[in-house]
């Protein structure tokens, strides 16, 4: 599922609201750095670290490199192993977040912001003096975070790790990986006849993951951490990039569990990749071959795109590859609309290459078991697309790009209610059905409901913007707190029952980390979170994280598939007419696979064609 795009004003007003300057988790500008901790000096086969102890007790080691960094001759190629070091490196400030338009969540001005050479990570370890670091069995589960934001802005700086692994006994793993057109970009005329099937590949951002995954296995001993317990986690993009690992066979053997929070399954073919929209197998709109037309527009060489495919045609494989690699950051950037939430752009990414990931479509590989399988949790908030529809829906009122009130309550409700039903069938339900005949009772599946706001003058938080998307994340990592948006998210009349959830919710993760259920949580004194095929639930079903304050911590039996949502649409009597069913279907082909642009004007008997969807 992809947010629509919104006016820089409310982009902005949703960062402060959502995001806070510090989002879910910790500082999110520039602070002075912490001194280093003599007791954190750690030995590893790249050389020794020292880190810092942060404010919750823990030990913390920043901007640690995986690869090398993916410049010159390296962009647009798998990456390699970084170079050891013979000082104590100090490990003390983030690494650059990769290259991306600046945004509410990135700062920075200008066209571009970040560094291509940013493929750094970052350790959150329970503090242990040097003498005293786990070993042996006595090693923690490890849980490596990869952040979100559509494959195309975001970083790890936001996610502080430290109350996670203080609380749980857990080392936290945050990690960079490239994005945008440096981390999914598929050419053929970029490699020559040396370059490795990864190269070909395109998939960079997430090879750049399975490097990650590499580094975790060689070097988190010196941590404390379990290189056979690594738990994979993230949350929308970072959810599908951590379906990618269960999909991938180059991760295979890399990690022993997955949490995939509100992912999905989206990925692109090679010819929406490479192919221009015009081809006989036509490609994306943002494919490689158009981007290529772009720039050759934007320098000057053409006059407009007709002009500019007829030049590359006549340029030779080994010319349009130079072309492209001497291009900067900002160039590249400059074939592409940053206009979307947060500098979000859209173009195609995780590509079904054949090597790094199967060729056939994702759900049809988890049906026939065809993945790595391991204990997987996966899940969605009950409001996931009110994060978007808050500030683009035209039944809310807005005054220059601000929520203000509702103008139609009830079909905010239902168009918001049906989309992210389609995103929990497609995202949660299908494949945890397909992953659970494949694998047995090692699947789990949960439903974030939390929807505790507070109101702000006139406007109720909690029917704006619910459980919406992304808020699980301050109650995983266990800060709840954004900065000055507090107010508009936390209500400090229900702080007792929030840091109850947000314990809860990490005691969950913790165990499925330690053992790969998450059963009763760490501490054995949770409600069940009974597998999808249970022996009670054998049809498959799911944990719903609520509040004391609402209907608490319960399981529950309503599952989806795609074809009962749009079935669900055509029965709700909530919906006064074929036109306002229309609304909602129309969504559907805007926001997933669902229902195809020429099903849409079937449906309804033809009334929805009265209704033409958004060009």
């Amino acid at each position: 599922m992809q947010p629509l795009r919104r006016s820089p004003i409310a982009r902005l007003t949703l960062a402060i609201l959502l995001l806070g300057g510090a989002t879910a988790c910790g500082r999110g500008g520039p602070d002075p750095l912490p001194d280093a901790d003599p007791g954190s000096r750690r030995s590893l086969p790249l050389g020794e670290v020292l880190g810092y102890t942060t404010e919750d007790g823990a030990h913390a080691w920043l901007g640690l490199p995986f690869a090398r960094p993916p410049t010159g001759d390296l962009r647009w190629r798998a990456p390699e192993p970084p170079e050891p070091w013979s000082e104590v490196r100090d490990a003390l400030e983030f690494g650059e977040r990769c290259v991306q338009f600046p945004g509410p969540m990135s700062g920075g001005d200008g066209v571009s912001t970040g560094s291509e050479d940013c493929l750094y990570l970052n350790v959150f370890a329970p503090r242990f003096e040097a003498g005293s670091v786990p070993r042996g069995e006595q090693r923690l589960p490890v849980m490596l975070w990869i952040h979100g934001g559509g494959n195309t802005i975001g970083g790890a700086r936001i996610y502080e790790g430290s109350v996670l692994a203080q609380r749980e006994q857990v080392v936290v793993v945050t990690v960079h990986y490239r994005l945008g057109v440096f981390g999914w970009f598929s050419h053929p005329a970029l490699h020559g006849a040396d370059a490795s099937a990864e190269d070909r590949s395109g998939n960079y951002g997430t090879l750049d993951l399975v490097r990650a995954l590499h580094w975790v296995q060689e070097n988190i001993s010196g941590f404390g951490g379990d290189p056979d317990r690594v738990t994979v986690f993230g949350e929308s993009a970072g959810g599908t990039d951590t379906y990618t690992m269960l999909l991938s066979p180059l991760a295979r053997g890399l990690f022993s569990r997955a949490i995939v929070q509100s992912g999905g399954l989206s990925t692109s073919s090679l010819v929406e990749a490479q192919a221009l929209r015009d081809d006989a197998e036509p490609g994306h709109e943002a494919s490689s071959g158009e981007v290529l037309l772009t720039l050759l527009v934007n320098d000057g060489r053409a006059s407009d795109r007709d002009e500019a495919r007829t030049l590359a045609a006549s340029l030779r494989p080994d010319e349009i590859g130079a072309y492209l690699r001497e291009k900067s950051a900002e160039e590249m950037l400059s074939a592409y609309s940053g206009d979307g939430m947060g500098g979000m752009y859209w173009l195609p990414k995780i590509f079904r290459d054949g090597h790094v990931l199967p060729s056939d479509e994702p759900l049809e590989v988890l049906a026939r078991g065809d993945y790595n399988r391991v204990p997987t949790s996966l899940g969605t908030n009950r409001d996931e697309t009110k994060l978007f529809a808050a500030f683009g829906s035209p039944h809310v009122r807005h005054l220059f790009g601000i929520p203000v009130g509702m103008k139609n309550g009830r079909m905010y409700d239902a168009s918001t209610r049906y989309g992210t039903m389609m995103w929990k069938a497609a995202g949660v339900d299908e494949p945890a059905a397909a992953m659970s005949a494949a694998q047995g009772p090692s699947v789990f599946a949960y439903r974030f409901d939390w929807d505790d706001q507070p109101t702000v003058l006139w406007l109720d938080m909690g029917e704006l913007i619910g459980a919406a998307h992304a808020l699980e994340i301050p109650f995983v990592f266990g800060r709840l707190s954004l900065g000055p948006a507090t107010r508009f998210v936390f209500d400090e009349d229900h702080r007792a029952s929030d840091e109850q959830l947000s314990h809860s919710m990490m005691s969950y993760w913790a165990q499925h980390a330690y053992t790969g259920s998450p059963g009763r949580g760490r501490r054995g004194d949770l409600s069940e979170w009974r597998a999808w095929g249970s022996p009670q639930n054998p049809s498959g079903g799911f944990i719903v994280l609520d509040s004391d304050t609402d209907a608490g911590i319960r399981m529950s039996t309503d599952v989806l598939t795609q074809e009962t949502v749009l079935e669900r649409v055509k029965q709700d009597g909530d919906l006064l007419d074929a036109a306002e069913r229309c609304e909602v279907y129309a969504l559907f082909v805007e926001r997933s696979s669902a229902l195809s642009p020429e099903a849409y004007e079937q449906i309804e008997n033809g009334a929805c064609q009265a209704r033409p969807l958004p060009s």
